[in-house]
């Protein structure tokens, strides 16, 4: 049965193996899975610390290679998820988000109550993402990418003035 290691808590382990309860074998120290540990042999090879043998320097740069590797193809994904987050927002150019008046977000959505309006009807009935509307009821339309053409649907089924000209 495994042994645990105690930290040095509750006395000498005995001279046996902190992993795998081996008596009477020569320990070393180990980390294993981020724990300081006395270790015999076989227990050591599950431990973090680089060996100097040919075939531990071999399965070190294999990790290496994995490690980097992985880490390569996170920052590969990353950048796709940020292209890909850029290339669908709003395009400006066709749709810029027009300069609004001070406190949009409160006059949306008061508005928007005073129709009897849910958020989710409001959306459907505009055909816009139900998203934009929050984003642009909590006051941040600019940092969510609402298009302009969102502001004047909301203008003109609200019978409200946002756009600040």
């Amino acid at each position: 049965m495994t042994k645990y290691s105690t930290g040095g808590i509750g006395g000498d382990s005995g001279g046996a193996c902190e992993l795998c309860g081996a008596d009477g074998t020569p320990l070393q120290t180990e980390t294993v899975a981020g724990a300081t540990l006395e270790v015999c042999a076989e227990c050591a090879r599950h431990g973090e610390t680089k060996r100097s043998t040919s075939a531990s320097a071999n399965d070190g740069r294999a990790s290496d290679r994995r490690r980097k590797a992985a880490q390569n193809a996170a920052r590969l994904d990353d950048a796709r998820t940020i292209e890909t987050d850029w290339e669908s927002g709003t395009d400006y150019e066709d749709d810029p988000l027009p300069y609004l008046v001070r406190g949009y977000g409160q006059l949306v959505e008061e508005a928007r109550q005073n129709a009897g309006l849910q958020t989710d009807e409001l959306a459907i009935e505009l055909g816009v993402d139900e998203d934009d509307l929050v984003a642009v009821e909590q006051g941040r339309a600019a940092r969510a990418n609402v298009g302009g053409s969102v502001i004047d649907a909301l203008e003109e089924r609200l019978d409200i003035e946002l756009s600040d000209e």
